[in-house]
């Protein structure tokens, strides 16, 4: 027209209808909204919407840019849609809720505000992540994208930033697709109404739990209950899960057979900084809520039962589906923390909230004390000598092999002795006491690579150390005689990995803790329990390898292994497994197909809460290892999908094949934000510093 206005079509999604405005390019989004809702001239709280471009996957929230300044124009078809709208999130227990989220903010305010509603602290340490099938375990993520049944799969509404959604719905969001998903117990309130398993819509902040055909209204304000019944089935709190999910929600689950499967899967987390609906997330979708990152901020039992149980069940299901490798001993002491926690689930706990004001101040007393204590020590020393002056030193007779190849040499006994980071070994003590003593090997633990090599059954307490030098890797074995001696060693190593020396004030704990993890290993001649009271199958207890290796005698050792845990409350044995989680090699390692720069082999790259690793495709043996307090730099080249880290003393180049590059940069980043956590009470996410980190634009 002559006055430079032109007609703008919007669809409002609620109405279903379509609207013909007259707009210039310097109007404002929001009076654009605002004309809108006049022209509909009905009356309805439109405070929750704000207009989506599909064809550019956009949503226009900033109300005082103009048209011009989003470059929408006359040939432009705009929705009209509510920001919160329903989203089918899956638990780490496998439970599904259907939940109000806010699609139109970065995912990872959008997980904030979930996390509070469900009552998990520390939202940073968990995200949203895609809905993975068997045949995406057969091909790497470069390849997926031209794969003929992933294109059928995800149809034409994809996201513009070329991320892969695998959608379980039609591209409109048809509902009809939730009468094929998995509802097993669910947490509610005890609101409860009869209604068709579709979701309804609220306005009110509130969102719906679907138990069958039952529809439980769980409100944002309200508390979660401690038990409830839908038709005489329980309905448990998120602080507890029920024994077993559902038949349908356990075969949905993935068993990676390699290493390479395993980093198959990781391509699969949502971008930190978009929007669920930029991602091609459409409403009734459903999302996967898991904890992204394996370094748990202050797990306090009194605060955090929600937070616990769900990193329990996530660590239990990884196990039971071959994503972390044990030893027979070991997913033996899990199956009986397992055992247990099925069993004490079953009865009254002990509210942790029952002390009197009294004991509580004395708890927090003691632990100012102890805070103060350590501050002004500055560590606390552990030596035969009480002389506070005397650096820590730790010595011993222990056994040494150091392999090199093509040869086959038996471990050799030399005295051991570590101060300073520093490891030395002598021929013998007395050569240790002589005046012009001379180590035959003099190696720096910092920034090593601890690996346990313990075999009860056998006597065998090993430790593989692996230090970083010019030429990678060099690989060492140490043999203690016994347990006590191991966790001495043990956690000597684990600290020294974390550039920590024995005079740390963690050391006693760390012994403490791997001695508490081996006598929970220990077998006992009387079980504490029969198969009576908790009908055990081998399969939902332990990982099928080992199911296949010990066969008709699985129930009678589980049962066996439970002696030892049998005294455990049900948050202590939660407590418990977790910690032995953390300490199998495994553990909060994600896996990435890569290829370096000079290399044409595909090799793993290893992303863990302190490092990053270069690994062997095949059998997952390091290459060469990076800390992250020796990185200057990381940055992607996003045409060519290239990350490019500077360390101190190198640089390096790679690109990915089982996941964008996108996805490692987030990794780094947020690992990196996370150290930065401090112990004040009132702290408060900065989320600008996160998405600074893990943007790669800022």
């Amino acid at each position: 027209m002559g006055d430079g206005s032109w007609n703008l079509r919007i669809y409002v999604t609620n109405l279903q209808m379509e609207r013909t405005l007259r707009v210039k390019g310097e109007s404002h989004i929001g009076g654009v909204m605002l004309n809108l809702v006049e022209n509909l001239d009905i009356k309805l709280d439109w405070s929750d919407h704000a207009l989506w471009w599909p064809d550019r996957n956009l949503w226009l929230t900033r109300t005082r840019s103009t048209l011009d300044q989003y470059a929408v124009q006359a040939d432009a078809f705009l929705h009209f849609t509510p920001m919160h709208k329903t989203l089918r999130v899956q638990l780490p227990d496998l439970r599904y809720l259907d939940c109000r989220v806010d699609f139109s903010v970065n995912t990872f305010t959008a997980v904030i505000q979930l996390c509070k509603e469900l009552g998990i602290r520390h939202p940073e340490e968990l995200s949203f992540c895609k809905p993975l099938e068997s045949h995406h375990l057969k091909y790497n993520w470069k390849d997926l994208k031209h794969n003929k049944r992933n294109k059928e799969t995800n149809g034409k509404n994809g996201p513009s930033d070329g991320s892969m959604f695998i959608s379980n719905q039609s591209p409109s969001g048809s509902t009809g697709s939730l009468d094929k998903s998995l509802t097993p117990f669910v947490c509610g309130s005890s609101s409860i109404k009869a209604q068709p398993s579709h979701p309804a819509r609220t306005h009110d902040g509130a969102w719906n739990l679907n138990h069958d055909n039952v529809n439980i209204v769980y409100s944002p304000n309200g508390n979660i209950p401690n038990i409830d019944k839908v038709n005489g089935s329980a309905v448990l709190p998120l602080s507890q899960s029920p024994v077993m999910p559902s038949n349908k929600a356990r075969a949905n689950l993935l068993r990676p057979k390699s290493l390479v499967e395993r980093a198959r899967m990781n391509w699969v987390w949502l971008d930190s900084s978009l929007s669920i609906m930029e991602q091609g997330v459409q409403e009734f979708d459903i999302l996967r809520l898991r904890f992204k990152f394996y370094c748990f901020y202050d797990l306090n039992p009194k605060l955090d039962s929600v937070r616990i149980n769900q990193i329990y069940e996530q660590a239990k299901w990884q196990l039971l589906n071959d994503e972390l490798d044990c030893t027979e001993e070991e997913a033996l002491m899990f199956a009986a923390l397992q055992v247990q926690i099925n069993l004490q689930s079953t009865i009254p706990q002990p509210s942790l909230d029952n002390n009197s004001a009294q004991s509580a101040g004395d708890d927090d007393i003691d632990a100012a004390l102890s805070e103060l204590q350590v501050t002004l020590e500055g560590s606390h020393i552990n030596s035969l000598s009480n002389d506070i002056t005397q650096v820590p030193e730790l010595y011993d007779y222990l056994r040494f092999l150091k392999p090199k190849r093509f040869t086959l040499k038996a471990y050799k006994r030399f005295w051991f002795t570590y101060r300073d980071l520093r490891l030395r070994l002598y021929k013998s003590k007395e050569d240790f006491n002589s005046s012009n003593a001379t180590p035959i090997y003099d190696i720096n633990l910092r920034g090593c690579e601890v690996t346990p090599d313990v075999c009860l059954t056998q006597g065998k307490y090993g430790i593989k150390v692996e230090v970083p030098g010019p030429d990678g890797m060099s690989e060492m074995y140490i043999r203690c005689d016994t347990e006590e001696q191991y966790a001495k060693w043990m956690a000597a190593c684990q600290l020294a990995s974390k550039g920590r020396s024995l005079a740390d004030s963690s050391y006693e704990a760390e012994v403490a803790t791997i001695m508490a993890f081996i006598q929970m290993q220990h077998p006992t001649p009387a079980p504490a329990i029969t198969a009576a009271p908790l009908d055990i199958v081998p399969e939902d207890y332990m990982p099928p390898k080992f199911v296949k290796r010990l066969k008709g005698k699985l129930v009678n050792r589980i049962s066996e292994a439970h002696a030892n845990v049998k005294n455990l409350s049900l948050i202590d044995a939660k407590m418990h497994y977790i910690k032995a989680c953390q300490s199998l090699p495994d553990f909060g390692i994600t896996l990435f197909v890569v290829k370096f720069e000079e290399s044409k082999k595909e090799e793993l790259l290893g992303v863990a809460f302190n490092r990053i690793m270069r690994m062997e495709i095949n059998t997952g043996d390091l290459i060469k290892a990076w800390r992250y307090n020796t990185m200057k730099n990381w940055d992607v080249t996003w045409h060519t999908k290239v990350m490019k880290i500077q360390f101190e003393n190198e640089e390096i180049e790679f690109g990915c094949l089982s996941a964008d590059c996108k996805v490692i940069h987030q990794f780094i980043g947020g690992y990196i934000f996370l150290s930065m956590r401090s112990k004040e009470a009132n702290q408060t996410l900065n989320e600008d510093l996160f998405h600074k980190l893990t943007g790669g634009r800022a």
